[in-house]
């Protein structure tokens, strides 16, 4: 059996990163593979990608600034900076596909592999593209798409519906997981997760009202991101909240998500999928902080179908907490979206997609 090269792109948050790692290891199932990744040095792929087994580069590129500083000086050198690396990437490893998942080194990568006419594949997570993929859509042969009506942006022929890849612990819960049962209550128990790197407005939403939280007998399960973790410990300990756990990060989502009844996630692409996975009644806080404003985009198509409620990341100081509170004491709303969300999953997504990456390779 022959065996290939491939590099797999993206970084920059989880929700590129473990969607990158999930295609790796379903290809490699069956197949003889060398990996090599490629991310943004200084991002938390430089450390996840090692800690999954695999080999990365790290390329010198960051996004432009929205605001005005200095920072967006260097963002042409950045970019030339990495095109001329990943050529040097490309022509080192000789890859016979590279995928990219998104972020900011997917896109030097990828088009300089278009230019070496390698096969190439975008796995577009988002309901509404960023620019840099609608322009890569051009140069590349496939691109693996989670939403519908995705040929307002990209070329029709390419286009082909996979879903987007989540982690398998997700997919495939146990239900004798001993961490699972030993943490069961009969209390109605909220997940708040701001993705991997925390959430300020959905920190200090909660983190204003815990006393509401507490007094509503709620069990709180809080991850901060690193930043507002030692206020949020300060918080609950000062109200003696007993019933809560506040957690920097959460490595075991399977155990959390299952323990929990309902769920406040920012409106990531991926955390939208395992959202759908998981099919618990969710209230979306899309960051306003992102390219295209794509997650108010992703957290609109669910609520259009009446799969989750959304509270707009303006709002959330004011709404949010009362929004908790009207799904906590409403068990109709509640099996309503839980119905909903659960009708939108994709569970073999990486399966789709290495599906994909084989037919080009072959």
């Amino acid at each position: 059996m022959k065996k290939f090269k491939i590099i797999i792109s993206g970084g920059g948050t989880g929700g590129h990163i473990f969607p990158a790692i999930a295609i790796a290891k379903q290809i490699e199932k069956n197949n003889r593979v060398e990996f090599l990744f490629v991310g943004a040095k200084k991002r938390m792929e430089m450390e996840k990608i090692p800690e999954a087994g695999y080999n990365i580069k790290g390329l010198w590129i960051s996004g432009l600034q929205r605001r005005l500083t200095i920072k967006n000086l260097f963002f042409p050198i950045k970019i030339l900076h990495s095109l001329f690396k990943s050529y040097l990437i490309i022509k080192s490893f000789n890859p016979d596909l590279v995928i990219g998942t998104g972020g900011f080194a997917s896109g030097p990568i990828l088009f300089m592999s278009s230019l070496r006419k390698i096969p190439s594949i975008i796995q577009e997570q988002n309901s509404y593209p960023g620019i840099t993929n609608r322009i890569l859509s051009t140069y590349v042969d496939k691109i693996c798409v989670a939403y519908d009506n995705m040929s307002d942006f990209f070329p029709k022929k390419k286009i082909i519906f996979t879903g987007n890849p989540i982690r398998n612990s997700i997919i495939e819960v146990d239900k004798n997981d001993k961490q699972i049962n030993d943490n069961k209550t009969n209390k109605i128990t909220v997940l708040v997760i701001g993705g991997s790197l925390g959430a300020k407005t959905i920190n200090q939403a909660i983190n204003e009202r815990i006393g509401d939280l507490k007094k509503n007998n709620i069990k709180l399960i809080w991850q901060t991101g690193k930043s507002f973790y030692e206020e949020a410990k300060k918080a609950v300990s000062k109200i003696n909240y007993v019933d809560s756990e506040v957690h920097s990060f959460i490595k075991n989502m399977h155990v959390v998500y299952s323990l929990s009844n309902i769920i406040i996630s920012r409106a990531g692409a991926i955390a939208i999928s395992e959202l759908s996975c998981v099919g618990k009644p969710t209230i979306l806080v899309p960051s306003p902080n992102v390219s295209e404003n794509h997650q108010f985009k992703n957290a609109q198509s669910l609520v259009n179908k009446k799969a989750a409620l959304i509270v707009e990341d303006i709002e959330a100081n004011r709404k949010l907490v009362d929004t908790i509170l009207k799904l906590v004491n409403d068990e109709g709303l509640q099996k309503k979206i839980s119905k909903n969300i659960k009708k939108l999953e994709i569970k073999d997504a990486s399966v789709r997609i290495s599906e994909v990456a084989m037919k080009l390779l072959k």
